[in-house]
């Protein structure tokens, strides 16, 4: 996982695997702040490991930054490489998740994926972290005790 800016303002090679490498950060110029920073990607897909069909998700990414931040590009690139990976919804989300703990450390990340139905059934995991023995760890506690308890109505997919 790079520390330097190699992708921006350059041809766009997508990758054709899962490629956590491909992530970049660049420095967060306000570390004192607490404030969140939120992606949503409404094109994810990823595909079942034991059929290989794609599974269509929204990946929803929230975290409050630390030192780093993650780059939007190569964040794209890398939520892409996953299209010709083969993996189970749950594991995707804390993957992604656990990925972006290793490249910016940030003080609270929450990764939350709504997957549209396969036969008849749609899946949501959710995962988040706060840094150990601060506030953001009982913050995380906090939104994962609480998580979805007011759960939106599903009738589009």
């Amino acid at each position: 996982m790079k520390t330097e800016l190699h992708l921006l303002g350059k041809e766009t090679r997508y990758p054709t695997a899962y490629t956590p490498e491909i992530l970049e950060t660049f420095e967060n110029k306000h570390p004192e702040n607490d404030y969140w920073v939120k992606f949503n990607c409404p094109e994810f897909t990823s595909l079942c490991p034991v059929t290989a069909q794609p599974d269509f998700a929204t990946i929803y990414i929230s975290y409050i930054p630390d030192v780093k931040m993650v780059e939007s590009k190569s964040l794209k690139l890398y939520l892409f490489g996953f299209r010709n990976h083969g993996d189970f919804h749950e594991n995707c989300v804390n993957v992604i998740m656990k990925d972006l703990i290793r490249l910016m450390e940030p003080k609270y990340i929450e990764v939350w994926g709504k997957f549209t139905p396969r036969g008849g059934i749609s899946i949501d995991p959710y995962c988040n972290y706060g840094k150990p023995g601060t506030k953001y760890e009982t913050i995380a506690e906090h939104r994962f005790a609480n998580h979805d308890m007011n759960p939106e109505k599903v009738d589009n997919r």
